[in-house]
């Protein structure tokens, strides 16, 4: 992995922390969730740096780590959010922060370790 996309790993760590951070504040509940804009509005914002962030990640370190990580689906999903217009799927957001964001996180911090 070069600088740049370590870096980029690092900023995409710190953003998962975010948003499991935001869980943990607020509680895992989803219909807190989707009833409470800030903890809605704060979890998509992560999602969606993270999306912006793997954007930036080199298409040969996409490439070869997309066996580990769908980044098409997790720049899919920045766009969904980006572009969304206010008809965000709440459910594949909850979904997405409770279960793919932990697995990202894992997966980042183990390419820091490298």
């Amino acid at each position: 992995m070069n600088s740049k996309d370590l870096q980029i790993i690092t900023h995409i760590c710190l953003h998962c922390s975010e948003a499991l951070g935001f869980i943990d504040r607020f509680g895992k509940d989803y219909n807190l969730f989707v009833s409470d804009r800030a903890y809605f509005n704060a979890v998509a914002m992560s999602v969606l740096q993270i999306g912006e962030l793997a954007n930036s990640l080199s298409d040969e370190y996409r490439e070869s780590t997309k066996n580990e990580i769908p980044w098409n689906m997790v720049r899919g999903m920045r766009n969904a959010l980006a572009h969304g217009y206010g008809s965000i799927d709440a459910d594949v957001l909850w979904q997405t922060a409770i279960n793919d964001i932990p697995m990202l996180l894992s997966f980042c911090d183990s390419q820091i370790e490298k």
